[in-house]
């Protein structure tokens, strides 16, 4: 035990973090030479640990040489209601923290998990993507409009499958009226003659029930998501339309029982 003690400290650290139990004799050698012993430390926050403070997990202690250690300016105990806490401040990537969720039931907790898990995937998509796009049903009825103008040039039958593709992205705003409680035929056809008059960035507000600058209001859209909902649902439209015939399965005689 005391070998084992020896190499850890040849790793130079003044921090020891362990996954399992550290028994009183190694706790005490490290406590004789400055260096803090944790014990029992979560498997997957000491993944996380790892890599926030620049380090590295290793399970042998042979090559010291070759070991990364990680950096922080603060290590403290904390209390967060009834619980102890180990609290490493100022690490070294900079990037990462800890958000301490609270509630009076298990079933808000599971809300508010739930909304700060979709906040976090909106934030990581948008700086993998930054593009947005004006919401309010704007960017439906500005995408309409080119399909249009992309129609009268087209011949034959593809011409009317655009023409039927306009007419569905115009049904985009229209739901968000009639969900916001609003006449949705009234909205949709101002939205339509503000789009004719140039007024490409308007869009519906729901708040008032008006139609209004939507980079007025800050009103905007991932680029990336209104992508994937448009490819998702042209590809199930496409699908239903490859069916040509449905075949229904006689029904099954069941048995009569006595």
């Amino acid at each position: 035990m005391k070998q084992k003690c020896d190499k850890i400290m040849a790793h130079g650290c003044n921090v020891f973090i362990n996954r399992q139990l550290i028994y009183n004799f190694p706790e005490s050698i490290f406590a004789e030479n400055g260096i803090m012993a944790i014990e029992h430390a979560d498997f997957e926050g000491v993944e996380q640990l790892a890599a926030v403070t620049g380090g590295e997990v290793v399970s042998t202690f042979d090559h010291p040489e070759l070991v990364t250690l990680g950096e922080c300016d603060l290590i403290e105990e904390i209390m967060i209601g009834e619980d102890r806490v180990i609290r490493f401040g100022g690490c070294k990537s900079g990037a990462a923290c800890t958000i301490v969720l609270r509630g009076a039931s298990s079933q808000m907790l599971d809300e508010a998990q739930r909304s700060l898990h979709d906040a976090l995937c909106i934030l990581a998509s948008t700086l993998k993507e930054p593009r947005t796009v004006s919401g309010g049903g704007c960017c439906e009825i500005l995408m309409a409009q080119a399909v249009d103008r992309a129609a009268e040039h087209t011949a034959g039958k593809k011409a009317l499958a655009m023409a039927a593709f306009a007419r569905a992205l115009r049904q985009l705003p229209a739901i968000i009226a009639d969900n916001g409680g609003y006449d949705s035929a009234e909205l949709v056809t101002q939205l339509r003659a503000g789009h004719a008059q140039g007024k490409s960035t308007y869009g519906l507000d729901m708040y008032n029930g008006t139609v209004t600058d939507m980079c007025d209001l800050g009103v905007t859209e991932s680029f990336k998501s209104k992508l994937h909902v448009l490819l998702s649902a042209s590809e199930a439209a496409e699908m239903i339309l490859r069916v040509d015939d449905i075949i229904t399965c006689a029904r099954r005689q069941r048995e009569e029982m006595f």
